[in-house]
C-alpha cells in the first residue's frame, strides 16, 4: 500500500520523485517524505497527510540533488505523524521501506544495547540503524546493506542512500513489489510501474531475495547474499490506466491476485507467535473491558455481512461467547437487546457505509462498546468507533469486493485469537497453532490462484446457465452466500447460496439437468454430510461443481467438475474457498461481456440509507 520512488541520474531528483509519488496516490497513504543527497549531505523533508503538504514544504524549503528517494506511508507500526514518516536516517544511512519487519523489536533491543537511539515508533527505523551498525563494522556501504538485510524477518522493499557514498543507491526486495526503470544514464526505482512510466518503458522486475546497486552510471543485480544475476528488461506498453491495473484486464482480477499480499499485510506486525497471541494496535479495549463482554453483535452489509457470519463461527468456537449477526439496515429498527456488557463489531470496507454507521450510533446510545473492522484509515466509522482493526487490503477499486473480504476474515480471526487469549479460552499452545496456520495462508492463497486457467474453462462450460445454486456447511456456508453474491453482482445471473442442509427445504425443487450447483466440500467435520447432499443433487441430474480438498478422489467420482484447494487449518478454509468462487464469477462475467469493475446499479460505498 505504501509507495517508493528512487532516482539517480543527471537531472534534479526532487520533481521526478514527487511526480512518481503522485502516480502512487491511489494506493492509499497518510504521510509522505523525500530525501536528496548533495555533496554528501542528506536533506530530508517529511509531512503528515496528503502529498500536497509535502509539496508545500519542498516549495518553502527546497531540495537539490541528482539522487534521491521518496515515500508515501500507510501507518502500520506507529501512528501517522511527521516523525514516523519515511525516509528514516541513522548516521549516514537513509532508508525508505514498504512491508513489515516481524523481528524489529528484538533487533531494536540489540541496537539499543549497542548505543543506538531511536526517534520514531516505526519498524523501518530499525533497518537504518542496523545498516549503520554493519557499516561501522565493515566500512563498506554495499556489504553493510547485504548483512543487515539478511538479519531481517518479514516482508520488505527498501531503497537506501548513504552520505559516505553520495553516488550510490541500493534497492532490494523480499515479499513487497519493486521495479527498476532503465533509461539513458539514469535509473528509477518504484514500488509500482505507474510511478516511473512517464520516464521509461524499459523495466526490470525484481524478485524476492534480489538486490540492485546503482553506481557510476551502471546498475548491477545480485542476490542479497551477493551472487551475480543477469536481469533482462521488459518493454512495458501500457496506458496509464493499464499501468494502475498492473497489466490485468480488470481491477477485480488484479485485486483477486493481490489477496496473498493483502492477507500478509493484514497480519504483519500483529502476530506474537511465541506467546500465542496477537497485537491489535488500535483495538483500544483493555483486558478488563474484553473480559466483561457477555454478548457480541457483528453488524455489516452485503459481503461484509458474509464475513460477519464467519466471524460468528470463529468467536463462538474459540471464545465461547454468544454472537449475533445483524444486517446493519435492520439492526436499529428492531429494538435490539444491547447494554454495557455488549460488544458491537462493525464491518465496513469503506468505513462510510451509512447503515453500518447508523447501527453503530444506535448501539453506542444503548451503552455498547464497539470495534470497527475497516480498510480506510480515518473513515467515519473508524473515527467514531471505540477501537479499530484495520485491514490492510489497499485500495479496492472493483465494486465487487474480493481482497477486502478475505482481509475482513483475517481480521476476525485475529480478533478471535486476541479475545480467546484474554479471557482464557485459548491457551498458549492453541494460540501458537492458530497463528502458525494463519502464517501459512498467503502461500496457500498463491497456490490456490494457480486454479485460474481451470476456473476459466469451467466458466466457459456453465456461462449460459440461467440459475446457479451454491451450497456449504458450517463455517463455509457463508462462503456459499458470498460466491452466489459475486456471480449475481457482476454477471447478472441469478444465484442463491444456502446452507447445504437446507437444500431439501425448498431449493431441491429447482434442481434439474440445467442447474449448476457449486458445492463447498473441503475435508472437515462436516464432510460426510456435504457428500450426502451432493449425492442428492446428482440423483436429480444436477450439474455439480465441487470445490474440495486436494487429492479428494471420492468427490471426483460424483462431481462433473472439481476445483481442488489446499487443506490446512479448517477455520481458515473460508479464505481459500473464496478464491475459486471469485474467479468463477469473474470469468463468467467477462465471457458474458458485462462491466466487471463497475456493474450496473451498484456503488463501491453505500453512503446513503
Amino acid at each position: 500500500m505504501c509507495g517508493i520512488v528512487g532516482y539517480i541520474g543527471d537531472r534534479e531528483a526532487t520533481p521526478i520523485i514527487l511526480e512518481g509519488l503522485k502516480k502512487l496516490e491511489y494506493r492509499g497513504y497518510d504521510s509522505a517524505g523525500i530525501c536528496t543527497l548533495t555533496e554528501g549531505v542528506a536533506e530530508i523533508r517529511r509531512s503528515e497527510g496528503k502529498l500536497v503538504n509535502l509539496e508545500r514544504l519542498v516549495t518553502t524549503q527546497p531540495l537539490t540533488g541528482r539522487i534521491g528517494i521518496g515515500h508515501t506511508r500507510w501507518a502500520t507500526h506507529g501512528r501517522p505523524s511527521e516523525i514516523n514518516a519515511h525516509p528514516h536516517q541513522a548516521g549516514p544511512v537513509i532508508v525508505v521501506h514498504n512491508g513489515i519487519i516481524e523481528n524489529y523489536l528484538s533487533l531494536k533491543d540489540q541496537l539499543k544495547g549497542a548505543g543506538h537511539s531511536f526517534k520514531s515508533e516505526t519498524d523501518t527505523e530499525v533497518i537504518s540503524h542496523l545498516i549503520e551498525e554493519r557499516l561501522i563494522e565493515t566500512g563498506n556501504f554495499e556489504q553493510a546493506v547485504r548483512l543487515a538485510l539478511q538479519e531481517l524477518k518479514g516482508a520488505y522493499a527498501v531503497c537506501v542512500l548513504c552520505e559516505r557514498e553520495p553516488g550510490t543507491m541500493i534497492a532490494a526486495k523480499q515479499g513487497s513489489p519493486m521495479v527498476v526503470g532503465l533509461a539513458d544514464g539514469e535509473y528509477f526505482v518504484a514500488s509500482d510501474i505507474p510511478a516511473i512510466l512517464s520516464h521509461t518503458r524499459s523495466m526490470v522486475f525484481m524478485e524476492d531475495g534480489e538486490m540492485s546497486v546503482f553506481r557510476d552510471g551502471k546498475a548491477t543485480f545480485t542476490t542479497i547474499a551477493g551472487e551475480p544475476l543477469v536481469k533482462s528488461p521488459r518493454h512495458i506498453d501500457w496506458s496509464p490506466l493499464m499501468a494502475e491495473k498492473g497489466g490485468y484486464k480488470h481491477f477485480m482480477l488484479k485485486e483477486i491476485f493481490e489477496q496473498p499480499r493483502a492477507v500478509r499485510d493484514t497480519v504483519a506486525g500483529r502476530l506474537v507467535e511465541e506467546d500465542g497471541t496477537v497485537y491489535l494496535e488500535d483495538l483500544k479495549l483493555d483486558d478488563a473491558e474484553l473480559a466483561a463482554i457477555e454478548r457480541i453483535y457483528i453488524v455489516a452489509c452485503g459481503t461484509s455481512w458474509h464475513a460477519a457470519l464467519v466471524g460468528k463461527f470463529l468467536i463462538e468456537e474459540h471464545c465461547r461467547i454468544p454472537v449475533e449477526v445483524d444486517i446493519a439496515s435492520e439492526f436499529r429498527y428492531r429494538n435490539p437487546v444491547v447494554n454495557d456488557k455488549t460488544l458491537m463489531i462493525l464491518i465496513s470496507q469503506s468505513g462510510e457505509t451509512a447503515d453500518t454507521l447508523a447501527a453503530m450510533r444506535e448501539g453506542k446510545a444503548r451503552g455498547a462498546k464497539n470495534v470497527a473492522v475497516c480498510n480506510v484509515v480515518d473513515s467515519s466509522i473508524a473515527r467514531e468507533a471505540n477501537g479499530v482493526i484495520y485491514t490492510h487490503a489497499g485500495p479496492e477499486i472493483g465494486v465487487a469486493s474480493t481482497k477486502a473480504f478475505v482481509t475482513q476474515l483475517t481480521a476476525l480471526y485475529l480478533f478471535a485469537i486476541k479475545l480467546g487469549r484474554t479471557i482464557g479460552t485459548i491457551d498458549t499452545a492453541k494460540g501458537q497453532a492458530m497463528i502458525s496456520a494463519l502464517v501459512r495462508i498467503p502461500a496457500l492463497l498463491e497456490e490456490t490462484l494457480k486454479l485460474e486457467p481451470q476456473v476459466e474453462k469451467v466458466a466457459r462450460r456453465y456461462m449460459n446457465a440461467r440459475d446457479f445454486l451454491y451450497l456449504g456447511r458450517g463455517i463455509n456456508y457463508p462462503i456459499a452466500l458470498e460466491g452466489a453474491l459475486k456471480l449475481k453482482e457482476i454477471s447478472y445471473i441469478h444465484a442463491e447460496g444456502y446452507p447445504a442442509g437446507e437444500m431439501k427445504h425448498g431449493p431441491i425443487a429447482l434442481i434439474d439437468e440445467n442447474m449448476p450447483v457449486v458445492i463447498l466440500a473441503p475435508k472437515n467435520s462436516n464432510y460426510e454430510k456435504v457428500v450426502s447432499n451432493m449425492e442428492e443433487v446428482v440423483a436429480r441430474s444436477g450439474r455439480v461443481i465441487a470445490v474440495c480438498s486436494q487429492g479428494d478422489e471420492e468427490i471426483k467420482g460424483k462431481a462433473e467438475v472439481t476445483l481442488e484447494v489446499p487443506r490446512d487449518f479448517d477455520d481458515l478454509a473460508p479464505i481459500l474457498l473464496s478464491v475459486p468462487l471469485q474467479l468463477l464469477a469473474y470469468h463468467v462475467a467477462v465471457l458474458k461481456g458485462t462491466d466487471v469493475d463497475q456493474p450496473r446499479n451498484l456503488a463501491k460505498s453505500v453512503t446513503v440509507e
